[in-house]
């Protein structure tokens, strides 16, 4: 991950200016000494934002020396130390609520989402993410979900073309909307077609999606069906040289994804670590 762009530095100065705002009003009163603080994590987890905060404390303060013990996506424990700082007093104090608040909630999605895919680990099954993200944080809730072992979904409408059931409401048939799609927009761009029934996937094959999208289908029905739809594909691409149809599954209960443990299945999609997380409670104490 680059987090050396410009998106990213406004994005950090738009989070000090937050809660800086004109300044820290409690720097008349403090040491104008530096100070040694560390950060104690307060239950179990996994880690996320050791590049993010490094960045911010350099915006904050060029002369925070800081030292990680801990690497992005690696687990740590209740009471273990993740962090130390040093520093001028205000310049800790003037971070902390804003660095605090960023590791809390990126290392709760990085943690709830190493939870789903431990389930999935002894399946060729892949856990990605959703666009269903918090505004103005994707990139940052994105990469969390990669810190807990999961993988990117699309990061948005531009980097692959998802036909969903507005779009099939509001277009010509499922044929004609694919063939207008391969005419207009960059060859190398996937297309990915929503079903809610096995007949419309079936179709959504015939009019040649790269990925069909299973949402809501009961688990005994997939388990039924996707041979058939593996079936349908292979006939098909075979005709057209096309590669492998890819199968997604979504709208499921993250609490019943072990119903999901379908062969065949390549990825389940989910919102829910950043839906349904909890933020990961670290403190910054003095040394």
């Amino acid at each position: 991950m680059h987090w050396n762009t410009p998106y990213i530095s406004r994005k950090i100065d738009e989070w000090i200016d937050e809660d800086i705002g004109k300044g820290d009003l409690t720097k008349y009163a403090i040491t104008k000494d530096k100070v040694k603080a560390k950060w104690i994590a307060k239950e179990d987890g996994i880690f996320c934002g050791v590049e993010i905060l490094k960045l911010l404390f350099e915006k904050i303060d060029k002369e925070i020396e800081y030292n990680f013990l801990i690497t992005d996506g690696e687990k740590f424990s209740k009471n273990q130390i993740i962090l130390e700082l040093n520093g001028k007093a205000i310049s800790l104090l003037s971070m902390e609520r804003t660095a605090l608040n960023i590791a809390m909630h990126l290392s709760g999605v990085a943690s709830f989402t190493y939870k789903i895919v431990e389930k999935l680990k002894n399946t060729n099954i892949k856990l990605a993410d959703t666009r269903k993200t918090t505004p103005g944080l994707r990139i940052f809730e994105k990469y969390a979900f990669k810190c807990g072992g999961g993988i990117n979904h699309r990061m948005g409408l531009y980097d692959a073309a998802m036909i969903k059931e507005n779009h099939i409401a509001w277009s010509d048939n499922l044929i004609n909307t694919v063939k207008k799609l391969r005419e207009n927009i960059p060859f190398t761009s996937h297309i990915i077609i929503e079903a809610e029934t096995i007949e419309q996937a079936k179709e959504a094959i015939i009019a040649g999606a790269d990925s069909i999208l299973l949402d809501e289908i009961n688990p005994d029905l997939l388990r039924k069906s996707i041979k058939e739809l593996r079936m349908t594909s292979k006939e098909l691409y075979k005709k057209n040289n096309s590669k492998e149809l890819i199968i997604e599954v979504s709208g499921i209960n993250h609490l019943e994804i072990d119903k999901y443990l379908i062969e065949g299945i390549d990825y389940i999609s989910t919102s829910s670590s950043v839906t349904k997380s909890k933020w990961i409670d670290f403190s910054m104490r003095y040394i």
